[in-house]
């Protein structure tokens, strides 16, 4: 006699999730984030996997299938780790070789108070179309526009919101980026019909977007021209600032741009970097600060927390570097929800929500509604943005075709509201990711992610008044 596996419910699956956002409630609200100690998120996540696989177990699920789809996601996000690790190393040798307080230093000369909020929005925009990640930019312009803003005593939050915004355009409309191929994928539309669709709610967001950091820029304070000059003064009495630092960033650009792999780019900046180090900041790397020796301060600056003391408390700030350790946070957050997720899909819950949302959409409109909120429940639920994608894309690609609607209505649709929102959720891989490279809580830059949250409205907005939504041709 063999046991058969039950069938979960709807509502059998919001319990794992309901658990999970009762504790990270609990932890936040009542315990500011300290309950179970600095890794409280990790923990709460394999807390609620644990949940659902108790639960998977009761409804004699094959333990086989359990650990098949964890592997899976945990596979799926191994190249993520890599890059994070790389990134944290990255941020260390570009700090070093005086890379980042040049951006800094050019960034104060050149950019006011009065455009630097729309500027960041533009300038983190391009570079995310040029290559292709979102991740890439906010590593590297998006930390010197976070450096510049602070010494102008702009808001981190503002800052942040106005790079995320950019950074999320630009690799949602570049041919370059892994969403961006992989939601017509899904959908089963070809590439550039996809983007050139995507312009008709991507271009009013960005331009809502634009048009109120504009504004804001107006109403923001700013510390002024003589606390920017002293700043200036600093910067050059620490480091030698020169624009052929510059040729640095600009490699690891040009290498992503002929498809070079993320890994193989970010490898070189930190090599090209710490040989820069040596040419240009050879004082720095001279006085180690404990290592002993110029190997040992590399390995120090690329491995561990590093800061540069100097007699200003605002660059003190300003010139700390995590390294490869300083990112296992991170790291181990994304780990702990790829389990979650993992378990989640294989006792079959996430699809059973997916499934229910879709016996709700009873017209054209409620078919795009039931997508967007399937989208943004599994960026808080899956806590990734390419299942995201990935689920509801299988889920409601019958749906679209059933009520005659071209695939690229899809494909649309699970950027507009899986793409971008995953940077909203605090234990998603974004949401974790950008929050620690920028220094910046996800709660400070919620607001100010604009684009972000302001996207899925607007294709609910074409979707309710019939704008721009193409049939199928026969």
């Amino acid at each position: 006699m063999h046991c058969m596996s039950k069938s979960i419910s709807f509502f059998q699956s919001l319990i794992p999730v309901f658990v999970l956002m009762l504790l990270l409630s609990i932890n936040i609200l009542f315990q500011e984030g300290e309950w179970w100690g600095a890794y409280s998120n990790q923990l709460i996540l394999l807390v609620s996997g644990g949940v659902a696989f108790v639960m998977g177990i009761f409804f004699k699920v094959r333990l086989r299938k359990i650990w098949a789809e964890v592997f899976e996601n945990l596979k799926s996000v191994l190249v993520p780790i890599f890059i994070l690790a790389l990134v944290g190393a990255l941020s260390g040798a570009w700090l070093i070789s005086g890379i980042i307080p040049a951006m800094v230093y050019y960034g104060l000369t050149i950019l006011s108070p009065e455009v630097f909020l729309p500027a960041s929005v533009i300038i983190s925009a391009i570079i995310s179309i040029a290559t292709g990640s979102s991740w890439t930019t906010t590593a590297t312009v998006g930390i010197a526009l976070i450096g510049i803003g602070s010494a102008m005593g702009i808001s981190t939050g503002m800052i942040a919101g106005a790079v995320i915004s950019g950074a999320y355009f630009g690799d949602k409309m570049s041919p370059l980026s892994d969403t961006t191929n992989l939601a017509p994928a899904m959908a089963g539309t070809d590439l550039f019909t996809h983007i050139r669709y995507m312009t008709y709610t991507t271009l009013p967001s960005i331009g809502v977007t634009l048009a109120v950091f504009t504004v804001l820029s107006f109403f923001t304070e700013s510390t002024g021209e003589a606390e920017t000059e002293s700043l200036l003064v600093d910067i050059t009495s620490y480091f030698t600032i020169s624009p052929w630092l510059f040729l640095v960033p600009l490699a690891v650009v040009t290498l992503i741009l002929f498809k070079i792999k993320p890994l193989i780019s970010l490898l070189a900046g930190i090599v090209l970097a710490l040989v820069f180090a040596l040419i240009f900041q050879p004082s720095l790397l001279a006085t180690p600060q404990g290592s002993g020796s110029v190997v040992g301060e590399m390995t120090k600056v690329v491995f561990t927390e590093y800061s540069i003391e100097t007699n200003n408390e605002m660059l003190n700030e300003l010139f700390v570097s995590k390294g490869v350790m300083g990112m296992l946070w991170t790291i181990l957050l994304i780990i702990s929800a790829m389990i979650f997720g993992g378990i989640m899909d294989g006792i079959g819950a996430l699809s059973k929500i997916t499934e229910v949302l879709l016996t709700k959409a009873k017209s054209i409109f409620g078919l795009f509604a039931s997508t967007v909120a399937s989208c943004i429940g599994l960026n808080a639920i899956a806590s990734d943005q390419y299942l995201a994608i990935v689920i509801p894309g299988k889920m409601y690609k019958s749906a679209f075709q059933k009520r005659g609607l071209a695939p690229e209505n899809l494909s649309r649709t699970l950027e507009d509201s899986g793409t971008v929102t995953s940077v909203l959720v605090p234990w998603n891989t974004c949401g974790a990711y950008q929050s620690s490279v920028l220094g910046v809580g996800v709660g400070e830059y919620f607001v100010f992610a604009i684009f972000n949250w302001l996207s899925p409205i607007v294709t609910l907005l074409f979707a309710y008044f019939k704008i721009k939504i193409r049939r199928k041709k026969f």
